[in-house]
């Protein structure tokens, strides 16, 4: 009997934030990571009118990486080491939290002056074992240095990893594969093997893994060590994750990730009492903890 490729099928859960939607995958109920990725959104697509923008307030990690990825529109990143980045379409805005960050994310004031598009993809990665407490940091890689492959009706940007050949110039901390694949109408790409775990998330058009057809906005996880082509009838958009399997399961709890709940705890406390360090030029709002349960968080 031919084994099919496809091992989980994650719907995600939609959160409506006012201006756009967020469509969240990880964590869900049925799995909390693929490979380190242990948090998946899809924000938007969104059309935001003159003076309107995105305001993500400051607001604190510990013990993963974010990494944020536009399709359309742009985002000013702020954080706690003093970073002030744009990040537009193509390119990796990459930040560490390790020990603990805190971090704004707003739309710039030339986008607000505008009618605008958002779209983006924010991941977060959980850092591994014996690196949760490494010092923060922050790095943008430009959309120029990240390579592209183009093959068989498709195109491909490499974010994080190698993918057919190319190495992206991204840190990785874990095994990592993270890639942005343009699929024309009859494109049909070998999705291999190699990671020990592998998700395929469509944001849009239409894709079919081998002869099993792909949901928009839905994320797909591969059953290891088995190989699949990936098509496309009249062309869509897939992003490919995954990485190596972490040994020691990680807890979510709001914006903390920790292999430890006393170490989540403990953030949540020094959130509370003002402990984090303040974010130079945004300094004057945050976001609270939350009550009750939170709308990400890990399930036992």
């Amino acid at each position: 009997m031919t084994e099919l490729p496809i091992v989980q099928t994650i719907v995600p859960v939609t959160h409506d934030l006012g201006d756009f939607r967020v469509h969240r995958a990880l964590p869900s109920r049925d799995r909390t990571m693929v490979g380190p990725f242990i948090f998946f959104d899809q924000a938007g697509p969104a059309k935001l009118e003159q003076g309107q923008g995105i305001d993500v307030r400051p607001h604190p990690h510990i013990n993963l990486a974010t990494v944020t990825y536009m399709f359309e529109g742009s985002f000013l990143h702020r954080d706690s080491l003093g970073s002030c980045q744009l990040i537009e379409p193509g390119a990796v805005n990459l930040m560490t939290a390790g020990s603990g960050i805190v971090h704004s994310e707003r739309s710039p004031d030339e986008d607000r002056a505008k009618a605008a598009k958002l779209s983006a993809i924010q991941t977060w990665l959980a850092l591994p074992d014996g690196q949760e407490e490494m010092d923060p940091a922050f790095e943008h890689v430009p959309e120029t240095a990240l390579p592209v492959v183009e093959a068989h009706r498709a195109r491909a940007r490499v974010i994080m990893g190698s993918l057919w050949g190319e190495t992206a110039p991204v840190t990785t901390y874990a095994n990592t594969i993270y890639a942005d694949i343009s699929l024309q109408p009859g494109a049909a790409i070998p999705i291999d093997s190699d990671a020990e775990e592998r998700g395929i998330y469509l944001a849009g058009g239409d894709a079919a893994l081998d002869n099993l057809r792909l949901s928009p906005m839905t994320l797909y996880v591969l059953r290891p060590g088995l190989g699949a082509t990936l098509r496309s009838v009249d062309g869509g958009r897939v992003m490919l994750c995954g990485g190596e399997a972490f040994s020691t399961p990680r807890h979510v709890w709001w914006n903390f990730v920790s292999s430890s709940k006393d170490r989540i705890k403990a953030a949540s406390e020094d959130w509370t009492a003002g402990r984090f360090e303040k974010i130079p030029g945004d300094a004057e709002e945050f976001i609270p903890i939350p009550k009750g349960t939170p709308k990400t968080v890990s399930y036992p």
